[in-house]
Formats: C-alpha cells, structure tokens, sequence
C-alpha cells in the first residue's frame, strides 16, 4: 500500500514539511525552470523555494513555449543565474536597479545545460553567479566542486545579496529537516562510512 503524500510539499503526509515552509515576500521574482528528472527526487529542493517565496513559480519541463511572454515582465530584468564567461557577480545589482526576474534552471549540471539548449531564449539572458566558496549544507549529495549549491540553497544566496539586509535563511528550515530525516533512516553508521567528511 502506498504512503500518502501531501499535496503540497508533496512529503509522505508524515513527514509534511509545510510547518517549516515559511512564506516570504521578495522584491525580485524567482523563476524556477526545472528539469523533469528532478520532480520525483526526494530532496525537490526547488519546490521548496517555491513553496516558500511568493513571488516565485516553478515551472516543469524541457522545452518551455512560453518562456518569452514570461521572461518580459513589465519592471523587472530577467537574468540567468548559471555561471559562465560573461556572467556578472550578484553584486553587481543594486537596489536602485528594476528588481530582478532571477531565472534559475533546476538539475544537474548537465540536464541544466540541456535547457539552456533547447530554449535558446534562456541562452541569450545575461548571467549572474554567486560568489566562489561558498559551502553546501546538502551533505548527501557528493559535489562536482566547491562552490555547487542546492537549487534552494543558491536562491537564498542570491536573495541576500540582492535584498540585504532582509533574510531568506527561513526557506533553509524544511531543507535541512529532510536533510536531517535521510540521515536518520539511513542510520547514522551507513551516513558517516558514506558521507561524512567527504
């Protein structure tokens, strides 16, 4: 028999996180784009930053036909939070700049490379980055290199750059109680022989 999951977090109905899912206003808007592999992974880390901003959307998929109606919102610049040559430092951004629309692909580096190809007007955004050095919390899941954080993880870095000094460190809580929920059933033995210290 299959547990029940609720609708929202979309969690088995006892390990809701909703408690912990805060409700944040921001002045940038967050579009999530995410790839279909990643909508079944235990830790959807994008639906949480979406749960928990209310000036964010989560889309799902690999080709996104309306992409150009939402990336040209009235007041806001859109931008692609994916490193790469040209990109700028979220620094860059001022407070007396239009707010952001902070566009941020959801996968592996790989499935996000691919949305990048198959919708050549995220491509053609201009690209902001985090600053290097920055240390994932998400202790499960074995970096490609220093610096690679979490899809919720890298919105909250963005958010307190862009909007210091207001804090987005809420929308971490639900992130690491299921951090926290797979260590305890993996056990804590199975979690220092694989992960810890890696």
């Amino acid at each position: 028999m299959s547990r029940i999951h609720c609708p929202r977090c979309h969690r088995p109905q006892s390990h809701c996180l909703c408690p912990l899912i805060p409700s944040l206003d921001s002045r940038t808007r967050v579009l999530l784009l995410q790839h279909p592999s990643e909508v079944n992974h235990a830790l959807n880390t994008a639906r949480l930053a979406a749960l928990g901003l209310n000036n964010a959307e989560l889309i799902v998929g690999e080709v996104f036909k309306h992409l150009p109606a939402l990336l040209n919102r009235p007041g806001y610049q859109a931008c692609l939070l994916f490193p790469g040559e040209d990109a700028q430092p979220m620094q860059a951004y001022g407070p007396s700049d239009d707010p952001l629309l902070l566009v941020v692909p959801d996968g592996t580096w790989r499935k996000a490379r691919k949305l990048l190809h198959l919708n050549p007007s995220l491509a053609a955004l201009p690209r902001v980055t985090l600053a290097d050095g920055r240390v994932s919390r998400y202790r499960l899941r074995k970096a490609p290199g220093p610096g690679a954080l979490s899809t919720v993880e890298a919105v909250v870095q963005a958010l307190q750059i862009l909007e210091a000094p207001a804090s987005f460190e809420a929308l971490l809580r639900p992130f690491e109680a299921l951090i926290e929920g797979q260590i305890a059933a993996m056990g804590a033995e199975t979690y220092q022989r694989n992960h810890a210290g890696k």
